[in-house]
């Protein structure tokens, strides 16, 4: 089973990657955003919009507020101010909760939900499915990251141990970066 530590630790990381490929797309026009690259979600723009819907989906399963309708594959937010302000607005959310309503006990307990790919209900342990939209996360913002590549633009370094969270003291782990040896 995963720790509420991890959680927090994979949601911090997700909310710094997420603007670090916001900060990283907004260097690109809207139709190089939008361009077709051959991707699963075919662009950058429907890739990160992908990633946002699967967060809304995962998270209104987890605390009970609404969830975009759409099928996979819909975009949500064409346009791009939106889908960031929906992205950093999903972000906090998604802090606000590893933060405060997770428990222990919940990511322990069985789970049932319907998956909107099968229409198939399904349960299993609660931190099955919170480890999934976690992984489903650093999954597509892999992606993004080779769409910016090919697009010309280098987001730059996006390894967990270079996350500044872990050592300004806010995720409240004992993690030190003490300099050159």
């Amino acid at each position: 089973m995963i720790s509420l530590d991890y959680v927090r630790t994979m949601v911090a990381y997700g909310t710094w990657m997420n603007r670090t490929l916001v900060d990283a797309a907004a260097r690109l026009s809207d139709t190089d955003r939008k361009r077709d690259m051959g991707a699963f979600f075919k662009s950058l723009h429907g890739t990160m919009d992908h990633l946002l819907w699967g967060d809304l989906i995962w998270m209104q399963r987890f605390d009970g507020k609404p969830a975009p309708t759409a099928a996979v594959g819909d975009i949500l937010y064409p346009d791009w101010e939106e889908l960031v302000a929906q992205r950093q607005a999903t972000d906090a959310r998604m802090r606000d909760w590893a933060a405060g309503e997770l428990t222990a006990d919940w990511l322990a307990a069985p789970y049932a939900y319907v998956s909107k790919l099968t229409r198939r209900r399904r349960t299993l342990p609660a931190w099955v499915m919170v480890t999934h939209m976690l992984n489903h996360g650093t999954h597509h913002r892999g992606q993004a990251t080779t769409l910016l590549m090919q697009l010309g633009i280098d987001p730059g370094v996006t390894d967990l141990v270079a996350m500044p969270a872990l050592f300004d003291g806010s995720l409240g782990l004992d993690a030190r970066d003490e300099g050159a040896a």
